[in-house]
């Protein structure tokens, strides 16, 4: 495998992989935890040496009125580049992956705002608990072209899709990057051995989370037809849930209340071009080892 780093401006470090990250996993989206949640659809980040799953999940926008844009894999000079995902008041172009939940490969489907308040389209947001968020509409989706798996821009395989006018002219928009929620929850993922690939086999027993870093109990759903052990991540007693998949019009009950969003954020920036490739890998903790192979490692040192 090769990996090229290069430092970028105002973006810490770019990934190039001359590997394809796997297929996009099968999941049901979790439930919405409250009002002004956006979701933040899962993806393949990449580690010391293999690619690892970020489960999807419910995040607070950083500034009323903004979207997510959600990072994406493009082939570029021969090798697989990670462009990261930001917030803005459109949605940009993210390689016309379709992500699911929404997110189709063009602009997002399950929710708008509106007068300062999110409203989540039921014909896709599944779970929206009626008591505590209001603000919803109904508005099928039909999805006019063939939906895999891909989960990358390009290359062999790839999406082919182009950035539309729309999409070109939300790149110049003024951007805020990933929230601290949202950079918290991917360390918290490369710290799982259960996430990566070579361990999972492309399909993660974390597939999606309602709440940023809570890898266990409600509301951790699984990636479709995966049987869960006992035993969850980190060494917790799991409560996830192998759920069906939803497909792109499922639909759903639910309806916003008092805003409230995250700020703990980093500070505005102007992205003048496409997105800006930032690092999907963090200093730190290396990819945790087995449990297995600690056990051996331990046998052999006392022996």
């Amino acid at each position: 495998m090769t990996l090229n780093f290069t430092s970028t401006a105002n973006a810490g470090v770019s990934v190039s992989i001359a590997l394809a990250p796997p297929p996009l996993p099968v999941y049901v989206l979790p439930p919405v935890p409250g009002p002004n949640y956006i979701w933040a659809p899962g993806y393949w980040a990449y580690g010391e040496d293999d690619y690892y799953w970020v489960p999807g999940t419910w995040v607070l926008a950083p500034r009323v009125g903004y979207l997510w844009t959600p990072g994406y894999w493009g082939w570029r000079d021969g090798f697989y580049v990670w462009n990261a995902g930001y917030w803005g008041p459109h949605i940009g172009y993210y390689g016309g992956i379709c992500y699911g939940h929404g997110y189709f490969g063009a602009g997002y489907e399950g929710g708008r705002w509106d007068h300062g308040n999110f409203f989540y389209n039921t014909a896709v947001v599944a779970h929206v608990n009626t008591t505590i968020t209001h603000n919803t509409y109904v508005s099928n989706v039909t999805v006019n072209k063939t939906v895999n798996n891909v989960s990358f821009n390009g290359g062999n395989g790839g999406a082919t899709a182009q950035p539309t006018s729309q999409e070109a002219s939300a790149m110049h928009e003024q951007h805020i990057a990933a929230t601290t929620q949202q950079t918290q929850h991917e360390r918290a993922a490369s710290t799982n051995h259960d996430l990566y690939s070579k361990a999972n086999g492309g399909k993660p027993m974390i597939a999606a989370t309602t709440k940023a870093g809570a890898f266990t109990g409600h509301g951790v759903v699984a990636t479709k037809g995966v049987k869960v052990s006992s035993t969850g991540s980190l060494g917790a007693t799991s409560q996830v849930k192998s759920l069906s998949a939803a497909s792109p019009t499922s639909t759903t009950t639910g309806k916003t209340a008092n805003p409230h969003f995250d700020n703990s954020g980093p500070k505005f920036h102007k992205t003048i071009g496409p997105s800006v490739i930032h690092a999907n890998r963090h200093p730190g903790p290396r990819r945790p080892p087995h449990p297995q192979a600690k056990a051996k490692q331990g046998q052999k040192q006392n022996g």
